[in-house]
């Protein structure tokens, strides 16, 4: 299986996106967007920024897991990861957005 983002239409009627690797783990997902286009900005924009220096910031949670958040050149975030059990794991989807995010196709399920 090729890594693929999947957009998709919230039960609200919104529009959202995440980055599958290849091995069909999600290694990002988007914030909600009130219009499709505005959704598909996101993936270009999470294309345009997954390889720029100081892209991604890694965080901790309240309850001590790790993850990431992919934010463009102006600081807003575009994406956020699932939680990881540690730092090392986090840095490993930061290298699987890096990986995927340029190639990875469309599928639109909306």
């Amino acid at each position: 299986m090729a890594a693929k983002y999947h957009l998709k239409r919230a039960s609200d009627g919104q529009f959202h996106f995440s980055l599958h690797a290849s091995n069909g783990e999600i290694v990002l997902s988007s914030e909600l967007y009130k219009a499709k286009a505005s959704a598909r900005d996101g993936i270009e924009s999470v294309r345009q920024n997954a390889h720029r220096d100081g892209a991604f910031e890694l965080k901790v949670a309240v309850n001590g897991k790790h993850y990431f958040v992919l934010k463009a050149s102006n600081g807003q975030v575009i994406g956020q990861s699932q939680m990881y059990a540690n730092r090392a794991n986090a840095e490993g989807g930061v290298a699987a957005v890096k990986r995927y995010a340029s190639d990875a196709g469309i599928s639109d399920d909306c």
